[in-house]
């Protein structure tokens, strides 16, 4: 009984798929190399080296270099995904039960390859940082949140928010684990999943029908994941553009101590301020339609 109610929860839908498809080869996007080879053309190999040590702000990397090379980022995975969702509709009616399940797990999967590309030009740090097929769970927190940026929902824009201020005063090289796992944070993560879980259930029924006649449906399907997938990256790069990670006055040592800036030891607890600030609003948290 609990099993099957699990099964029916849209919170725990939405993990299953996005821990499915962080699974998937090709997915998981190496920081480095990554960095390395977007900046090659704009950077100077100190600068380069900088931003992959420390951050894109801290090396001084122009917000109009990160701002074309995100666009370039986004066109591509755009353009990746909407041709891989139209070869899923060619086969038409008689391929669905092979054809849907794939096609969600590659969309949510390209969804994960331009969260990170874009984390990663605005100075989030390594999402995948291990090398097992397992993702911790304030990586699954984090994500979460980016993906309901994505979709448009204000709770998770809040979110994020705070949980760049929380790294931009305390440790930039790694994401604030007790926040995204069981702090403040952690509540708005659960209700966002739930949401998409719901999201892409539609989304699922709307391809499945785009599917079911051959050829049309393939122009169908690949039309629908632009229009989709597009205005979603662009909704995630202006909002991570615009947080306290992408300034180029923030930098971090070594050590991951944040300089010019105040110091918090990585024990120590959240400041309390910080959970008041958020503790009216993850009590009643509601999610919001995607803006226009």
């Amino acid at each position: 009984m609990k099993q099957g109610k699990e099964v029916e929860n849209p919170e725990s839908r939405f993990f299953t798929v996005l821990r499915a498809a962080a699974k998937l080869p090709g997915v998981r996007i190496h920081r480095e190399a990554y960095l390395r080879s977007a900046l090659a053309r704009h950077c100077s190999e100190d600068d380069i080296r900088r931003a992959i040590e420390e951050t894109p702000a801290a090396a001084g990397i122009g917000a109009d270099v990160l701002d074309k090379l995100a666009n370039d980022s986004i066109r591509f995975e755009t353009g990746k995904v909407s041709a891989l969702s139209a070869a899923a509709g060619i086969p038409g009616i008689l391929a669905l039960p092979a054809t849907v399940p794939a096609d969600l797990a590659q969309y949510v999967g390209h969804m994960l390859r331009i969260a990170q590309k874009l984390a990663y030009l605005y100075s989030w740090p390594d999402l995948f940082s291990d090398e097992g097929d397992d993702v911790d769970d304030a990586t699954m927190g984090v994500l979460t949140l980016f993906f309901g940026v994505m979709f448009g929902t204000q709770s998770a824009n809040t979110a994020v928010g705070k949980v760049a201020g929380m790294m931009s005063k305390q440790v930039a090289k790694k994401l604030p684990q007790k926040a995204l796992t069981q702090g403040v944070v952690y509540p708005i993560v659960k209700k966002v999943a739930a949401y998409l879980g719901v999201q892409m259930t539609k989304q699922s029924f709307a391809k499945t029908v785009s599917k079911a006649i051959p050829l049309v449906g393939a122009a169908v399907s690949g039309g629908l994941t632009f229009a989709t997938f597009l205005p979603m990256a662009k909704r995630l790069k202006k909002h991570l553009a615009g947080l306290p990670l992408a300034d180029a006055s923030h930098r971090v040592t070594d050590d991951g101590d944040v300089v010019d800036a105040e110091v918090v030891e990585d024990d120590e607890p959240f400041a309390t301020t910080q959970a008041d600030e958020l503790g009216a609003a993850t009590a009643a948290v509601k999610l919001e339609e995607p803006q226009p």
